[in-house]
């Protein structure tokens, strides 16, 4: 244990007093903070660490597993042995760059899954728990189509858009990564656990917290920093104003990533977060290209992934309105062009169309079965 690398440095993680402000200080005339493993208790004082870190290190120094501090260390370890978890440490081969260079980057992350897969250009979407049927469509299409074009999906494993994004990668055939606000011995929310071993098996799932710790709410917000600092830029499908997207939307834009927002209806409270950040400057975007075209050659695309044609429409994201239409008959076109982006009721549908409600809900069936609208409460409302 003691001349483990990744032992070395979950040992500083579990120093007490030695959070990010002074780890991160410490790197800059410490490239390797495990240097501070083999020095004196002078030197140790001398570099800011309170007696209580430095008894640590010297337990730790003279393989003194009576220190709780050393014990912590050994039971995590063994912890993650049983469990299957990898520890990517700050000098680990696979440590993500881009997350390496944010102000507050944890020294290790605890991993199941393809470690590999964190060297991948990804794109963070993120939004509501409560997403409308239509912002859980876009955010499994706009994930299923950047997965096709190169690009890695990496989300929080919530319930609502952030579930959507992980199935619409899984669901073509490509990796995603989860970041989540717990140890990696559980998966949260519960309602995930399938979706969850989805994404260990075939993309990975990272946590900065050890085995055995529970999800609080107050470790989504820095798993939120994790997922905009691994990504090059955030896509934020539905949020209402006080979201926790936008508090990572936030975090994003200090990090210096693209933040990217898809518009909805004026009256749906889920919009109205995305609204605000195009107001504030986030790109609006309707298409994948957007994304793709704001991103521009700064993007590095795997072997055998043919860079898009900035100027082709997202192909990808559905078949086109009109071709699906053309196998409608004229009382579904009639019903379609009658129904808006906010959901109507179908007393209102009766009225607008003239037809009776047995003919109506016939074809209203029809046409969300073409993809082209979703039920909503209140009503119907168009998601194509």
């Amino acid at each position: 244990m003691f001349s483990s690398r990744s032992a070395q440095w979950l040992f500083l993680t579990c120093l007490p007093k030695f959070g990010r402000t002074r780890r991160r200080a410490l790197l800059v005339t410490i490239p390797d903070l495990t240097d501070l493993l083999t020095k004196n208790p002078a030197t140790l004082k001398a570099y800011g660490l309170n007696g209580e870190a430095v008894a640590a290190i010297l337990a730790w120094q003279r393989r003194d597993e009576s220190n709780a501090v050393v014990n912590a260390v050994r039971q995590i370890l063994t912890d993650c042995e049983r469990h299957a978890i990898e520890i990517v440490s700050w000098q680990h081969p696979h440590y993500p760059e881009a997350l390496r260079h944010i102000h507050d980057a944890p020294l290790v992350l605890y991993s199941r899954g393809d470690t590999g897969l964190l060297s991948r250009d990804q794109v963070g979407i993120i939004g509501s728990r409560n997403a409308t049927p239509a912002g859980l469509d876009h955010a499994r299409r706009f994930a299923a189509e950047l997965s096709k074009r190169g690009l890695l999906i990496t989300s929080g494993l919530a319930l609502g858009v952030d579930g959507a994004a992980h199935a619409g990668a899984l669901d073509v055939g490509h990796a995603t990564i989860a970041v989540i606000g717990c140890g990696l011995d559980r998966i949260y929310p519960n309602q995930h656990r399938r979706l969850g071993q989805r994404v260990i098996d075939y993309g990975l799932m990272i946590s900065e917290y050890p085995p055995g710790t529970p999800a609080r709410a107050a470790h989504f917000p820095q798993r939120n920093r994790i997922i905009s600092g691994l990504s090059r830029g955030i896509l934020v499908v539905e949020a209402g104003l006080k979201s926790g997207s936008l508090i990572t939307a936030r975090l994003a834009l200090e990090q210096g990533r693209e933040v990217f927002a898809i518009p909805g209806s004026i009256h749906s409270p889920v919009a109205r977060g995305c609204h605000d950040l195009i107001k504030q400057g986030a790109r609006l975007v309707d298409r994948v290209d957007d994304i793709l075209e704001e991103l521009g050659t700064a993007w590095s695309f795997p072997a055998g992934c043919s860079l898009p044609d900035p100027g082709a429409a997202c192909t990808g994201m559905a078949q086109p309105v009109a071709g699906r239409m053309d196998t409608l008959n004229s009382r579904e076109i009639a019903v379609f062009k009658a129904l808006g982006y906010d959901p109507q009721s179908t007393d209102a549908l009766c009225s607008a169309t003239g037809l009776p409600a047995d003919q109506l809900v016939q074809s209203l069936l029809i046409l969300e079965l073409e993809g082209l609208i979703s039920s909503a409460p209140g009503g119907f409302q168009k998601i194509a």
